[in-house]
């Protein structure tokens, strides 16, 4: 069910091609909320500064109370049309909301100060924009850092999961986030939800929905290409996806109430979120445990043919995701070793955070170690293994 949509989804973009609407190119203010980036800010600030839009593009750093000089890297680049503002240390959102406060456009590009930008990404970003009834646009945010095993699978969910997620949402209109990593938004959207939400730890899912909820389309682009830094390490990776994870479920339980709206949210969104990110998260390890058991107990070694042609089928099916991002087949070979090792710390993470939420504890932000990988990355120096 999930690629027919996926296929759909791509089958109408196809259609659409036929006749596509004028080339728009709006002024762009970019806001790039940033803490402890010293080793990626200069590499993404540039490469917003190469972009090719045909328009004004401003440029806003703002530094959430760094302690390692990202916002003096930012500031030596003494790049016109880049202003750098310097906060005590709030949080995410209160950086993006400064941000917005002193945008001069209308039109919003918020991304990571881990992120970079193609030079076409901007200007890809805001065509959706062309129709008066859409509030934001997702990016398509790929992994950058793809080397080593860890990489490799980090690249693999990427594209078999987030951006066949969105594909697939956006078929059904109702995407729950415009990632952190590539966005963007009306002022107007953002006006009428009250600016970037301070009350969960994923800010970007929780603003997603509370836009979609206010009456306006989000779109999904996958020509606007930006690259990110994944988690180099096995620790790193958890605790990121652990907030993920956590800030998910906070933002479906404050949303909950879209259930008895008649909207795509209630109707598609929170469902899909329930059924793909929280339940067969759940359920999938009993089913390992039970093919085990069958193979190595029982002696029945038709659990485990059975098995076989399940990972067999999953894999076949992320190769065809990987196809429709416009990807190389290559990695795919990493992708059973994924659902036999990767797939488990997912498990892991989900069923924390769930405990985690079930306890009521308040979960702190939790930073993760840069690498400055991606300074060697992206525009022809991405690599893309």
């Amino acid at each position: 069910m999930q690629l027919g949509l996926a296929h759909t989804d791509r089958r109408l973009r196809r259609e659409s091609e036929h006749a596509p609407p004028p080339w728009i190119a709006p002024p762009v203010s970019v806001i790039i909320p940033a803490y402890n980036e010293a080793v990626n800010i200069a590499a993404t600030v540039r490469s917003i500064a190469a972009n090719n839009h045909l328009a004004d593009v401003e440029v806003i750093v703002v530094d959430d109370g760094s302690t390692d000089g990202t916002a003096d890297r930012a500031e030596e680049l003494d790049l016109p049309g880049v202003t750098v503002l310097r906060q005590e240390n709030q949080g995410k959102p209160a950086a993006l909301n400064a941000g917005i406060r002193a945008a001069r456009h209308d039109v919003l590009v918020l991304l990571d100060g881990d992120t970079i930008f193609e030079p076409d990404t901007i200007g890809q970003l805001v065509q959706p924009f062309a129709d008066g009834g859409v509030g934001a646009v997702s990016g398509n945010a790929k992994v950058g850092n793809r080397q080593g095993l860890l990489g490799r699978w980090q690249h693999l969910e990427y594209c078999a999961g987030s951006n066949l997620d969105r594909q697939i949402l956006h078929a059904l209109r109702c995407i729950p986030t415009v990632p952190g990593a590539v966005g963007a938004f009306r002022r107007s959207a953002l006006t009428d939800v009250g600016g970037v939400p301070e009350h969960t730890l994923a800010e970007d899912t929780d603003l997603t929905m509370a836009v979609t909820r206010a009456g306006w389309r989000v779109a999904y682009r996958p020509e606007a290409k930006a690259w990110t830094e994944a988690p180099v390490t096995v620790p790193g990776l958890f605790r990121q996806r652990y907030r993920w994870s956590y800030g998910t479920f906070q933002a479906m339980w404050k949303h909950r109430g879209a259930l008895l709206e008649n909207g795509p949210m209630g109707r598609f969104g929170l469902l899909y979120l329930l059924a793909f990110h929280l339940l067969l998260p759940l359920l999938a390890p009993v089913m390992d445990l039970y093919v085990l058991y069958g193979f190595i107990v029982a002696d029945a070694p038709l659990a485990f043919i059975v098995w076989t042609v399940f990972l067999l089928l999953q894999t076949a099916s992320a190769g065809y995701a990987l196809r429709l991002d416009g990807e190389s087949l290559k990695p795919l070979w990493a992708y059973p070793l994924q659902q036999v090792v990767y797939r488990q710390l997912m498990y892991a993470v989900v069923i924390q955070s769930l405990v985690t939420a079930l306890h009521g504890t308040q979960l702190k932000w939790m930073s993760v170690r840069r690498t400055g990988r991606l300074v060697d990355a992206p525009g022809g120096s991405v690599a893309r293994t």
